[in-house]
């Protein structure tokens, strides 16, 4: 197969690939990321400390986690079919990657925030801050450079989802490889895939790395804690957690 028989092959699956990836990474952390605080606030010692739903929530996310993605792809088969109309192809696969991202990254999510000083917390509950106060100006900014990194990881970890999606009709890189590097004997093609997939990977970890990093300095330089602004009875109340604590 020459060079300009597999241009438009690769494009269509680089393509497809990354409408996949987009899509199930953004479903993912908007779902996953209110998880994982979640995860945080109901367990012991959490600003919403309950039992029962932190079990709950957590037995959810691991069940998720636990099922190899080439099973919950079939699991879900029915339900892809009923909100995509069918099974095959690149949007039929965004559904069983968002789902299978959602409790992946919940998971990390809950080991950023879980980083966070807890002395922030406390001064901002002994300032009159609540719940989503907390949330909004402490657990979050903080986890930042972690989310960052938490959000490159999982990205990394759907491009691998979306080629084994391609192994079952899924389109993609993934069904590229399979159906003209194993079943028809292109090896070169096939090669070719590998080496796009490695690049991808490769400047999406070092995107990922750089922004945590540069995150991490500016907060590093920002001095030991935010700067946050609480509104009380009508009048604002500037105060420096640092100085507080």
């Amino acid at each position: 197969m020459t060079w300009s028989e597999m241009q438009p092959l690769l494009e269509q699956a680089c393509t497809e690939t990354l409408v996949m990836v987009g899509w199930s990474t953004l479903i993912a952390v908007v779902g996953g990321l209110p998880l994982g605080i979640l995860l945080v606030l109901t367990d012991k010692g959490g600003l919403l400390q309950n039992t029962v739903v932190n079990k709950v929530i957590g037995q959810i996310v691991n069940i998720g986690r636990s099922l190899p993605f080439i099973i919950l792809m079939v699991a879900l088969m029915n339900f892809t079919r009923w909100v995509t109309g069918t099974t095959i192809g690149s949007e039929a696969a965004i559904v069983p990657l968002a789902i299978g991202g959602i409790p992946f990254f919940a998971r990390l999510v809950e080991t950023a925030v879980r980083e966070v000083d807890h002395g922030l917390v406390e001064a901002v509950q002994a300032m009159g801050g609540n719940t989503w106060t907390i949330v909004r100006k402490v657990l979050v900014p903080e986890a930042l450079p972690s989310l960052i990194a938490s959000t490159t990881t999982t990205v990394i970890a759907l491009i691998g989802y979306s080629a084994m999606a391609g192994t079952v009709g899924g389109g993609g890189l993934g069904d590229l490889a399979v159906r003209y590097g194993y079943q028809r004997f292109e090896t070169g093609l096939m090669w070719i895939t590998v080496a796009v997939l490695a690049v991808a990977i490769s400047l999406i970890q070092f995107a990922g790395d750089f922004a945590a990093r540069a995150l991490h300095r500016r907060g590093a330089r920002s001095g030991p804690g935010p700067r946050l602004r609480l509104l009380k009875s009508g009048e604002p109340a500037t105060a420096d957690v640092g100085k507080v604590a």
